[in-house]
């Protein structure tokens, strides 16, 4: 729970400590932003990519910048590997992270290794672990 709100996720996939869901999807993880990252930032409206697909990530390196009605972000690589497919679509239209999460509104597809990815029980301690902080900053940003 987020409060009042439910932060559904698939059981199907792996998850990574910034909210990123990974799916295997031809022999490589695809990546997207789970429920719970697309109800904090609420109504995508902006997607650009510092990388070009063919570079080698590390983990946590940045990769580009997302923008919505509640916040601007940099986009963080949630494993390393090497960057073979970048979500063309949502760069026109990135309203599609907000309609279909765990299906169209996918980012972008890496060839990596899901050592460092969560399951979906680990991913829910996570969130349980991180839920205090997020409370305090949604209320800090209601009070400016």
């Amino acid at each position: 729970m987020m409060g009042k709100f439910e932060a559904e996720f698939p059981a199907d996939r792996l998850y990574a400590r910034n909210h990123m869901w990974a799916q295997m999807v031809d022999g490589r993880c695809r990546f997207g932003l789970t429920a719970y990252a697309v109800r904090l930032l609420q109504d995508v409206y902006f997607l650009d990519w510092d990388v070009e697909t063919g570079a080698t990530l590390s983990e946590r390196q940045e990769m580009g910048q997302i923008e919505s009605s509640k916040a601007e972000s940099s986009l963080y690589s949630p494993a390393a590997g090497r960057l073979v497919e970048i979500n063309e679509r949502l760069l026109h239209d990135p309203s599609g992270i907000n309609v279909d999460k765990y299906g169209a509104g996918w980012l972008f597809a890496l060839e990596c290794s899901e050592d460092t990815l969560l399951s979906p029980e680990q991913y829910l301690e996570h969130l349980e672990a991180v839920w205090p902080v997020t409370q305090r900053t949604i209320k800090g940003q209601l009070n400016e």
